[in-house]
């Protein structure tokens, strides 16, 4: 091994051992700022996966834990901005499910099929979708009635819609993916 070699690999031995020794206040930096011990120990372990794809640009390790501070402060930035996103669609989709719906055309659309699957569905989908989108209840006093929020409520609704549909489309084939015009899987069955 050449003498070059040699002191790429002590240099890069100097950024592990110094990122490896600050373990604790880096975990401890982050944790301070989500509130959250396994968010933070998720954020940090990207972060390390991140310098070790970096390689051997790295060059001491007092640098490398500066540049490493600066890596944990951009994954922050990154964290929130995902947690913003993801707290914006959550909030849409329950102002969607609260929203009334009366769609005579929709009604019709609907196949006959639905009240035989729900029961496959988990308890609490099955009765949500039943009671939002049967007895055409608002979400809000559905929320209220099973102790939750509305916008719960409006996910565990999008979720069970979303469970319900693929109930649909195994149970009725190509009739739930044409809408349901004229549902005809049920006389198939019979």
């Amino acid at each position: 091994m050449s003498g070059a070699q040699q002191d790429m690999e002590a240099a890069g031995e100097d950024v592990v051992g110094a990122l490896v020794g600050n373990h604790r206040q880096f975990l401890s930096f982050l944790e301070r700022r989500v509130g959250s011990r396994a968010v933070a120990e998720e954020i940090l372990q990207s972060a390390f996966v991140k310098t070790l794809e970096k390689g051997g640009a790295l060059r001491d390790g007092e640098g490398a834990v500066t540049w490493f501070y600066r890596l944990l402060r951009n994954a922050l930035v990154d964290h929130y901005r995902k947690q913003a996103a993801e707290g914006r669609a959550l909030e849409r989709e329950a102002r969607e499910a609260t929203e009334a719906t009366d769609d005579p055309e929709l009604k019709a659309t609907v196949c006959a099929c639905v009240g035989e699957l729900l029961p496959t569905l988990k308890p609490e989908y099955a009765d949500l979708v039943r009671k939002v989108d049967l007895e055409e209840r608002g979400v809000t006093d559905v929320a209220k009635e099973e102790g939750i929020t509305a916008n719960n409520a409006g996910v565990r609704l999008h979720r069970a819609r979303q469970a319900l549909k693929k109930q649909l489309e195994r149970s009725c084939g190509t009739c739930a993916t044409h809408g349901c015009l004229d549902c005809s899987c049920k006389k198939s069955r019979a």
